[in-house]
């Protein structure tokens, strides 16, 4: 268990992670990214059971699925942050032969990597998949996974969502990004998602919302309620409502930022906004 203060060093980190990485080679996601900081952070380093080091099998041990992709930042720097691979790696980002492109692959073998994920929908289907690989062998560890809300516009986020609630994957926690933006605008004009606690629930599923997705505090609390909801049945998911952008104020309450890097003078004021705490690579 970390303490929230250590957390929140980590979370400002790895926000000035984020915005080097996409300034340097001018291309990337940030708003996403930043959005998601709190949980990422937070997942790795309080709520999930890992082992130490990495293998691809994740046997007896908790597995996490990005499949929002795009996102890549902020896995990156969670991953280097938590030892998995060396920090200044991240110097490296979306360069030529890389391990760290931008969209998450397997073929360079980067450890925390399992699936590559830049084709969005996709990640549920894999989660599920694992989930049951893992009650077949009578390993009682959990599988997490993270979406866009947007990526709820996919269908095979819909068929895998049954097929999950068909065959009792409990041991199952998926979180969707529910900021409400999305690379073209709102997610309402868009393409409407309605009520997604309704939707889920109407596929079987246990449905909980963590309302400040942001806060540290809240997204332990929520996140302990979902795992108390695993193994009785049904998969669970959590509604995680974030801010794109946030922690810097000139990205937040828009879509502007979902794929678009800063010029000089913005990242000077954006990590004026979230001072060094633990050292840049």
């Amino acid at each position: 268990m970390s303490d929230n203060k250590s957390l929140e060093n980590l979370v400002t980190q790895v926000r000035r992670d984020i915005l080097r990485m996409v300034h340097k080679v001018n291309s990337g996601h940030p708003g996403g990214s930043l959005g998601c900081a709190e949980f990422l952070v937070t997942l790795y380093n309080d709520i999930m059971k890992l082992n130490d080091g990495f293998s691809m099998d994740g046997k007896e041990e908790d597995v996490f699925f990005l499949s929002n992709g795009h996102i890549s930042p902020v896995i990156y720097s969670v991953l280097a942050r938590r030892g998995y691979f060396p920090v200044d790696e991240l110097n490296t980002f979306r360069l030529l032969d890389s391990r760290l492109q931008g969209h998450p692959t397997t073929h360079e073998g980067l450890p925390g990597i399992r699936i590559a994920s830049g084709s969005l929908g996709q990640g549920m289907s894999v989660a599920i998949g694992t989930a049951l690989t893992k009650k077949l062998n009578g390993d009682q560890h959990i599988v997490y996974s993270l979406h866009g809300d947007g990526e709820l516009q996919e269908g095979q986020i819909w068929e895998a969502a049954m097929y999950a609630s068909g065959n009792n994957v409990d041991n199952y926690i998926a979180t969707v990004d529910y900021n409400k933006k999305q690379i073209d605008g709102a997610t309402d004009d868009v393409l409407p998602l309605g009520s997604l606690s309704a939707k889920f629930e109407a596929f079987g599923w246990e449905v909980l919302e963590i309302e400040e997705g942001n806060n540290i505090q809240a997204i332990k609390d929520g996140m302990a309620a979902a795992k108390a909801k695993t193994g009785k049945g049904k998969p669970v998911v959590v509604l995680l409502h974030t801010e794109m952008g946030n922690g810097v104020d000139f990205m937040m309450n828009t879509h502007a930022w979902h794929g678009k890097a800063p010029n000089d003078e913005q990242l000077e004021s954006a990590l004026a906004q979230n001072p060094e705490t633990l050292g840049d690579y």
